[in-house]
């Protein structure tokens, strides 16, 4: 098993040049699936975990991700990016508090998000979502663990679809310290290109699932990171709920038969 800082700066590498998918697993057992796939890294989704633990996205505590990601990071070889959600607190001193506790559980990476979670102002005000980013930052250097930092811009998920007003804030949360920048939401061609380009040389991660772009289509775009979200835990919950459903409302049980098989899973965990 690779050590963390061995883990480390795999991931930092990975970053360098061309273009990886680093795929969202929701517990133990879907990171252990994953990794048998041969994927170099993998990224932690606070909604697919949430649901695994009968909590709504957005709805964890921050213990509850502390001990998630302690938990994954020892499971496993490759390196865990954190999707650390708002860092759990406001203020930025706060902020800088929990990141400091989630360097510890021994991830590779984690994003800070600048989303308020209130409809009617759904990201915080640009000075202080660079000084959430500039504390995370700190608390991560004052630990010399060489974590890697992801600053994110969710204005696109709250339908704030300026795409001016998101490079202006990649790019601020670049020059706060982000090594990594990421506006999950965005979809074409075009914006994701103009985002890669203001934020050039650091790399940005893609979510896929929302542009719908293949791995060589991204990296075309010069995108370094790709990662699925939530998309990996809803489609296991999908065959889970359409095989419940039929046993719940018609007493039947065909569904059962599109199982993964049960020998292949052991072999996998064996």
């Amino acid at each position: 098993m690779p050590t963390t800082l061995d883990k480390r700066a795999t991931f930092r590498k990975l970053h360098e040049t061309g273009c990886f998918v680093i795929p969202n697993p929701f517990d133990i057992g879907s990171a252990k699936a994953l990794e048998h796939l041969g994927f170099k890294a993998l990224a932690s989704t606070s909604a697919g975990f949430a649901w695994t633990i009968g909590k709504a996205d957005n709805h964890i505590t921050l213990e509850d991700a502390l001990a998630h990601l302690t938990a994954l990071c020892a499971s496993i070889g490759l390196p865990v990016n954190a999707d650390f959600e708002g860092g759990f607190a406001v203020e930025a001193a706060n902020v800088g508090a929990n990141v400091a506790r989630a360097v510890k559980t021994g991830v590779a990476g984690l994003s800070i998000e600048d989303s308020t979670g209130d409809k009617t102002k759904p990201l915080y005000d640009r000075s202080l979502a660079i000084e959430r980013i500039k504390a995370a930052r700190a608390a991560i250097d004052a630990d010399h663990s060489g974590v890697l930092l992801t600053g994110r811009c969710e204005a696109f998920l709250w339908g704030q679809t300026d795409l001016n007003l998101v490079i202006d804030r990649l790019k601020a949360y670049s020059d706060a310290g982000a090594d990594c920048l990421y506006a999950p939401g965005i979809k074409t061609r075009e914006d994701i290109a103009d985002v890669v380009k203001a934020v050039h040389p650091k790399p940005v991660n893609l979510l896929i699932g929302a542009s719908g772009l293949s791995l060589k289509e991204a990296e075309a775009l010069g995108v370094r990171r790709i990662s699925v979200g939530g998309s990996l835990a809803r489609s296991a919950w999908a065959g889970f709920m359409k095989a419940a459903k039929e046993m719940a409302e018609k007493g039947t049980f065909s569904e059962l038969a599109h199982g993964y098989p049960g020998g292949e899973l052991n072999k996998m965990f064996g």
